[in-house]
């Protein structure tokens, strides 16, 4: 994927107004010290909230450990304040308007109910999305989701685009840095949940699109064994992938899991081509010259290292596409989704959509584009770019995720889900429910508090029950919402989950609905 595609994506993607930034705390609550592993560290209310920000869980990967396995905290004396800490490097983009340069960014955040609990909390570990090269924990302030669900909240950064998934012929690791930070974060959780009221028996990890692409990495990895008892895949599964020319015009068919081998042939064409920009010195090797570059000169090229390799460490040796579909992930309760339109925040890519069948031919070929129009006809939808959005949805997303979902379903119970409200605070104009949309229905984007209409408000407290009550329990169920039964493998039949003006939350064959047996059939 070229740097050009990549950066219309992070627009594509990036929820619209999303704010950096953290909640104001409030200064009416008296501020609790914990005591975990590595030091004291206090907190800040957030309304009924204790929040205990810029929290380290690795050791900072500069110098040497660049491009290395996360690395113990060093001790520190004292009282670590409440202060989100730096994100990990990225170029510019809604949630790092200036970009970030920082290597020492292996920091977590952690939110809790201030009220007592007679016994532990669940656990609910967020890993951000952001395509691998952008994103933050910082984004994403859980005070709400804490205090209504009863549960300990904890999202984490991880080394993202060059940082996290370089790779280089003879350099351990290479293309899974980020994958093992996230692990670090987890481990982390396990030694010190109990500091914060939580339970490490009982932790969920969760994640949206690379996020939810990281929770199936971390399904089917044999080093995450233990580490949780429940995940959540948001829009991103391990048998996501995409067509020719189907996300962006001249992208190549591509998954988010490429061989070691690749990343590595990849990394080394990369650094050979740059090795006047990078001023190596003579005689200098080239991992050596590569970690005494400054960060801000790697993050120039942090596009082109967007893919997890798989083949070359114990946490990710297998594909997690190929890993799943063989059966070899953890065993645990899973709730597994998309958004409806999906895919309709990258149609502005292929500019003003007038010649739809041509952009189907472009995807599948001359010999399977009939087929495609009799599925997706055009009379069907309002406009070109609608229909090409329906048909980019079910083939990236819905029904890749669906896939997952019924391979995951022979051997752990799945409630496989869409979010469907089609005027989400943060969705542009004509979009509906596109990626990323459902995020401020679980989380305060930026510590800010979206405006919605009651009907809007209903369903976001209705879905944090479901995902809380998930956490708590390895069941959604409960009182005030729609019944939520665990889906068959064969059908993948789910909740569809809108505000009641939109006809409410009511069950829904994904399925059919993203018309899967199709695109399973076409070869």
């Amino acid at each position: 994927m070229t740097k050009k595609l990549l950066v219309m994506l992070a627009a594509a993607v990036a929820p619209a107004g999303l704010l950096v930034g953290a909640a104001e705390p409030s200064t009416a609550a008296q501020q609790d010290v914990v005591r975990t592993d590595a030091g004291l560290v206090a907190s800040k209310a957030v309304g009924d909230a204790r929040v205990f920000d810029g929290i380290p869980y690795a050791a900072p990967p500069v110098g040497a450990l660049r491009w290395k396995a996360p690395q113990p905290v060093k001790p520190w004396k004292g009282v670590r304040e409440s202060a989100l800490g730096n994100p990990c490097p990225q170029q510019p983009n809604s949630e790092a308007p200036d970009g970030a340069t920082a290597e020492d960014c292996l920091y977590l955040n952690v939110t809790t109910p201030a009220s007592s609990s007679p016994k532990p909390r669940g656990v609910v570990v967020w890993i951000p999305g952001g395509g691998f090269f952008t994103g933050a924990g910082n984004s994403y302030e859980a005070s709400k989701f804490a205090t209504r669900g009863d549960v300990v909240v904890v999202t984490v950064n991880y080394r993202l685009g060059i940082f996290g998934f370089f790779g280089y012929p003879g350099l351990p690791g290479s293309g899974t840095y980020g994958i093992q930070d996230q692990q670090a974060a987890l481990r982390w959780v396990q030694r010190n949940a109990r500091a914060f009221g939580g339970d490490p028996r009982n932790v969920t990890v969760a994640g949206e699109s690379a996020g939810g692409m990281s929770v199936c990495a971390q399904l089917t990895s044999p080093t995450s064994a233990g580490l949780f008892a429940k995940a959540i895949m948001q829009s991103g599964s391990c048998a996501f992938n995409w067509a020719d020319n189907s996300q962006y015009p001249g992208q190549a068919a591509d998954s988010p899991w490429i061989p070691v081998s690749r990343v590595q042939a990849n990394g080394k064409e990369w650094a050979d081509g740059n090795k006047t920009r990078l001023a190596c010195k003579p005689g200098q090797s080239m991992l050596d010259c590569l970690r005494a570059v400054k960060s801000d000169v790697l993050v120039e090229d942090t596009l082109n290292f967007t893919q997890v390799g798989y083949g070359g460490t114990a946490a990710v040796p297998l594909s997690p596409a190929t890993a799943m579909k063989a059966g070899l992930f953890h065993r645990v309760p899973i709730i597994s989704g998309n958004n409806r339109d999906e895919a309709n925040g990258w149609t502005a890519a292929f500019g003003d959509i007038k010649d739809y069948p041509q952009l189907v031919t472009n995807m599948v070929g001359t010999q399977q584009t009939p087929m495609v129009l009799r599925h997706y006809p055009l009379d069907r939808y309002e406009s070109p770019a609608a229909a090409w959005g329906a048909v980019t949805t079910d083939r990236i997303w819905s029904c890749t995720q669906v896939a997952t979902d019924q391979q995951a379903a022979r051997k752990a119970p799945v409630y496989a889900y869409e979010f469907a409200d089609k005027h989400s605070p943060i969705a542009q104009p004509g979009l509906g429910a596109a990626h990323a949309m459902e995020l401020p229905y679980l989380f305060r984007l930026g510590g800010y508090d979206f405006p919605m209409p009651e009907t809007q408000q209903r369903l976001s407290n209705q879905m944090i029950d479901y995902w809380t009550a998930f956490a708590r329990t390895g069941n959604p169920n409960g009182p005030d919402r729609p019944h939520w039964s665990p889906t068959g493998s064969q059908t993948i039949n789910g909740l569809s989950l809108a505000p009641t003006d939109q006809g409410g939350i009511q069950p829904v064959n994904l399925s059919t609905e993203h018309h899967c047996a199709f695109w399973a059939g076409l070869s």
